[in-house]
């Protein structure tokens, strides 16, 4: 029985889309390697938001020529969004290299890697708009769950914005969003396995079925017959995700904020399973960067939307993506940032010293940023952000949250580690001899913060005193009763 070894850098739909190929792989006969020079089909997913994770893939491939060498029947192959863009350029620079697969061609990797095996190269990186490209396989018995109780779950593929910075739109295609009952039934599969908290994935997660419900209301207005109305509104969406028995919580991400509605909002305040946490990418404070972004919303209309989530969801938590260094930016335009983040109260943040990349209309824009200054930008935003993070932390303690627990913690011992509903890291104690299974729920005290995470104890437990700082807790005077 063949094995294959997938390595996966960039977003959550890059991740899922390595579940999904090796999961197709387990249903054609093959089973899972653990480590390297276990593998017969290594497959590296890759990423292009950014030059490094690029530069990051030819130095492991570079490096692959000698594993590749130590099998006559090992096979080599790139799939994701570089493999998307860049194609046979891929095989002509690296010999050693089997196949390559873009990030419409999933389904193709089984027949791709036979062919490999029979000495024939080959690239597959067409642009699919089938609504074929949603239909998988259930998971197959033998599936490796490495996040026991979660699952990804997509709603559409995508973009049709054309951000001036983005390269999504060449690599991940135009908008396309999933029947709504095929999400439903998958959902619904996927909870009766035993997950119990879902995350929808989409480009533009929030934009789901916006064109099919425009194209519905373009024949009605014609007198046409509207035809079958596949897609639902995105709050509707989660409205009948919420119905389903043991689902107990729902993410999305990443939402635009041009997509957020009244509904949106409203499903926020009404449904439970909504996990209280938006991941809303913001890329900038300025309003003149955001305009040569082409992000369509102002600074002014981001925070609207801020402050009606929270006005739904008072204890809601809001993350968000951070670009410094864009063309043109000023002192003045990277204060309005920094501003920002205190603004809207961001608890956590994704920032990033802003990457050309090829194709994309920013790459033309003057008046580039020094890499010097961007950096000493960089590093300034992040210094506020874990400030905003460790106060946010600390005002955690002395709550009680849910843990959806993931395994043991990076300390070891009798630490495990889990999720809250706020998408918080908690690493909490659990009593001798208890046995807290990955995947299953539980009430945890939060009793320290630290800068990446909440330290609890078990609810019920004899809570853990310290009154010195351990392994980079920060433990906080009078928490605990």
């Amino acid at each position: 029985m063949p094995r294959v070894l997938v390595r996966t850098t960039g977003c959550q739909m890059n991740v899922h889309d390595s579940e999904k190929i090796v999961n197709l792989l387990l249903h054609r006969g093959w089973s899972r390697a653990r480590e390297l020079e276990q593998a017969d089909l290594l497959v590296i997913n890759t990423c292009s938001i950014r030059e490094k994770a690029e530069h990051h893939l030819y130095s492991d491939l570079g490096q692959l020529r000698e594993w590749k060498a130590g099998g006559a029947d090992r096979v080599l192959a790139v799939g994701g969004c570089v493999a998307q863009q860049e194609g046979d350029a891929l095989l002509r620079r690296f010999p050693h290299l089997d196949f390559v697969f873009g990030t419409h061609s999933l389904r193709w990797v089984p027949a791709l890697a036979d062919a490999a095996r029979e000495g024939r190269r080959a690239v597959r990186v067409a642009e699919l708009r089938s609504l074929d490209r949603f239909d998988w396989p259930e998971r197959h018995p033998d599936f490796p769950d490495a996040t026991p109780g979660r699952a990804f779950l997509t709603v559409m593929e995508g973009c049709d914005l054309f951000c001036s910075f983005c390269i999504v739109p060449r690599t991940r295609g135009r908008e396309i969003s999933r029947p709504a009952e095929g999400i439903l039934s998958e959902a619904r599969s996927l909870v009766a396995g035993g997950v119990r908290e879902l995350t929808l994935l989409g480009q533009t997660v929030n934009a789901y079925g916006r064109h099919d419900r425009r194209r519905e209301q373009s024949r009605r207005s014609r007198g046409a017959d509207p035809g079958a109305n596949t897609t639902i509104g995105f709050a509707d969406l989660l409205r009948a995700l919420a119905g389903i028995p043991g689902l107990r919580r729902i993410r999305y991400t990443s939402p635009h904020p041009v997509f957020y509605d009244a509904a949106l909002v409203r499903a926020h305040a009404e449904l439970e399973a909504l996990c209280p946490h938006v991941h809303l990418p913001a890329q900038s404070g300025s309003n003149s960067v955001l305009a040569r972004m082409r992000r369509r919303y102002t600074r002014e209309e981001y925070l609207v939307i801020a402050e009606a989530l929270r006005a739904a969801r008072p204890e809601l938590v809001l993350t968000s993506d951070l670009i410094v260094g864009f063309p043109g930016e000023t002192d003045r335009d990277f204060h309005e940032t920094l501003s920002l983040v205190r603004d809207a109260g961001f608890v956590d943040s994704f920032s990033f010293k802003y990457s050309p990349r090829p194709g994309t209309p920013a790459t033309d824009l003057p008046d580039a940023v020094a890499p010097a200054l961007a950096q000493e930008r960089l590093e300034e935003l992040q210094t506020l952000q874990r400030a905003q993070t460790l106060a946010y932390h600390r005002s955690r303690i002395g709550h009680r949250t849910q843990v959806l627990v993931t395994g043991p913690s990076r300390r070891g011992g009798r630490q495990l580690s889990g999720r809250d509903p706020a998408h918080r890291v908690v690493n909490f104690e659990a009593p001798e001899g208890a046995l807290l299974a990955p995947g299953t729920l539980h009430g945890v005290d939060v009793v320290a913060a630290s800068p990446h995470s909440l330290i609890g104890t078990l609810a019920g437990s004899p809570p853990v005193r310290s009154t010195e700082p351990v392994g980079g807790w920060v433990p906080i005077e009078g928490a605990l009763p």
